[in-house]
């Protein structure tokens, strides 16, 4: 059998990404993406599109000393010849819908006919994981879920040196990666592959060594990741910490898990692909082991859901351990069982239904934000909500109202604020936001409201002042 991706699988490819491209935007348009994380990457990567330091203003972190993401920087060459926030929207999209064409060649390569090649490829794209995380904003490591198919085809067909470039590219892309790296050594080992083992194990912490000793003390002055410690506390207080306590005393990570939460996340995520696992399926599913543990481990919740980045790579494992077991018992007839079973657990666990009732909650403001933010210069300095940072953070300055900024809002030289008390959005409250509005009037700031409860203030000696009235204006009539 010809195991090269035909024409029509690329185009499906392809098209499946539009799909997802479109529904990603169409939930921005909405006013449902957050400042976590699209606005972030979104205004790091106009930062470096035009030759900024690239600092977050929400977090004042810079973007290598968020995840070591370097591979990140390439995105800045897209923003720079037009800076579209779709360029993170539809790459995502694309990313996820084009693993399809690894996972083809790795079920070639095990000896699949045509038929369960193209069913693995359903397998990937109706994983319910892989829905809700192409709509949750974006983050970087999704790029690289192609890199992670093509790795395990690497090493099965022997071929060392792309095995370890894309490796490279993968730990380029997040930090955290290096929990899978680490896994597909962990199943080289297990296979006897010494040399291989070695190589991914020493490239693995030779990359922790360079983000703990050198890349974050550099950029943030001496502190692991952002997250490390405050999720996994109880394991360590930075990233090498904790790797190293997983390494050295692993008992200690199942100390901490909800038995009850983890085995629900467990089975929500295995369940696509279970009935087709064998007991052969158990080697590339060692891969998983690391990444697995600790998000069992993470005292933040959204490392066990199917809506966040933190298990996609489990889903390509997933998959291949699928392929593994199809391999065992080959047919002739297409598995149409398994698509049933496919379509009946993406409809169950995925979030298209989003789109007609929680996804609506902001649909009578868009009009209203549109009009808002047309009022505003890219010099502005603007404090707003969660949900309308991605919607204008290609600036140096932007922020949302949450605790910690609203205490400083005024020291900070904000010149603007664009809030609604109404719809305080993640990280903030409908007190703050009325708070800083106040504060605002009584300093003679200059405030325009509309119908939707979207208000605009903007400071008096701010440069334009954009025709707007002192006096509340609204572009309907109150009822």
């Amino acid at each position: 059998m010809n195991s090269t991706p035909h024409a029509r699988l690329w185009w499906t490819s392809i098209g499946v990404g539009f799909i997802g491209w479109g529904l990603a935007a169409w939930r921005h348009w909405l006013l449902q993406s957050n400042a976590y994380d699209l606005g972030l990457f979104d205004q790091w990567a106009w930062l470096v599109g035009n030759g900024l330091p690239p600092i977050s203003s929400m977090e004042n972190v810079h973007v290598l000393a968020d995840h070591g993401a370097w591979l990140f920087y390439w995105s800045g060459l897209l923003y720079w010849f037009h800076p579209s926030i779709h360029w993170l929207l539809a790459s995502q999209a694309l990313a996820l819908s084009l693993t399809a064409i690894p996972l083809w060649l790795l079920a070639a390569q095990a000896g699949l006919s045509r038929r369960l090649c193209w069913f693995s490829c359903l397998l990937w794209w109706l994983q319910p994981l892989v829905f809700n995380v192409n709509l949750f904003d974006f983050h970087p490591e999704v790029w690289v879920m192609p890199a992670l198919a093509m790795a395990i085809w690497c090493q099965r067909q022997k071929r060392f040196g792309g095995w370890l470039l894309l490796l490279v590219l993968m730990l380029g892309s997040r930090d955290g990666l290096v929990l899978i790296t680490l896994g597909l050594s962990l199943s080289l080992l297990i296979q006897r592959r010494w040399s291989w083992a070695i190589a991914g194990a020493g490239l693995s912490s030779a990359w922790i060594l360079l983000l703990s000793q050198w890349i974050y003390p550099l950029f943030r002055n001496g502190e692991g990741p952002k997250a490390a410690g405050r999720m996994f506390s109880h394991l360590g207080n930075n990233f090498g910490d904790i790797l190293f306590t997983l390494m050295s005393q692993p008992w200690l990570a199942f100390t901490h898990i909800d038995l009850g939460g983890g085995a629900f996340y467990l089975l929500v995520l295995i369940l696509p692909t279970l009935p087709f696992w064998r007991r052969r399926s158990l080697v590339i599913l060692s891969a998983a082991v690391p990444l697995l543990l600790v998000n069992l481990n993470a005292e933040a919740s959204s490392y066990r859901t199917l809506i966040h980045h933190y298990s996609l790579p489990l889903a390509v494992l997933s998959v291949t351990a699928a392929i593994d077991g199809l391999a065992l018992h080959q047919r002739k007839a297409f598995p149409w069982k398994g698509v049933i079973w496919a379509v009946t657990l993406w409809i169950a666990l995925a979030k298209p239904w989003f789109f007609t009732g929680p996804y609506l909650n902001r649909v009578n403001m868009v009009g209203d934000a549109q009009q808002a933010i047309s009022k505003l210069t890219p010099q502005d300095r603007v404090l707003t909500t969660s949900y309308l940072v991605p919607q204008i953070s290609q600036r140096q300055h932007v922020a949302f109202a949450k605790k910690s900024q609203s205490k400083q809002a005024f020291e900070n030289n904000w010149t603007v604020f664009l809030l609604n008390p109404n719809q305080p959005g993640w990280g903030s409250k409908k007190s703050i936001q009325k708070r800083l509005l106040n504060q605002a009037e009584d300093r003679n700031w200059t405030c325009q409201s509309w119908s939707s409860g979207l208000e605009l203030c903007r400071k008096p000696d701010s440069k334009s002042q954009l025709h707007l009235r002192k006096t509340p204006v609204r572009n309907v009539p109150q009822q």
